[in-house]
């Protein structure tokens, strides 16, 4: 992928990741999972790994949102660096 392209999944996932309402529909998904996993008998470890599974899925999703919106904000740092050096070496001449 180009820097573009990173730049333009990272303002993306940052605005995924502001909405009120994505926030609150994985705060469900995260409640949801943990009540079954506390209301799954001793007996049934299979569910109790399904809604482990489910739960890491979904941290999973934020996580590489924020991951994207990082690597937006480093791309920018370092166009940001090389603009300053420019305009260093434009006022030295």
């Amino acid at each position: 992928m180009t820097e573009e392209e990173l730049t333009v999944l990272g303002n993306d996932a940052e605005t995924l990741l502001a909405t009120e309402s994505f926030t609150r529909t994985i705060n469900l998904m995260v409640d949801s999972t943990v009540q079954s996993f506390l209301a799954s008998a001793p007996d049934e470890s299979d569910k109790r790994t399904e809604a482990y599974a489910h739960y890491r899925a979904v941290v999973d999703i934020v996580n590489t949102l924020r991951q994207q919106v990082e690597v937006r904000d480093q791309i920018d740092a370092k166009v940001n660096e090389t603009n300053d050096e420019e305009e260093v070496t434009t006022e030295e001449e």
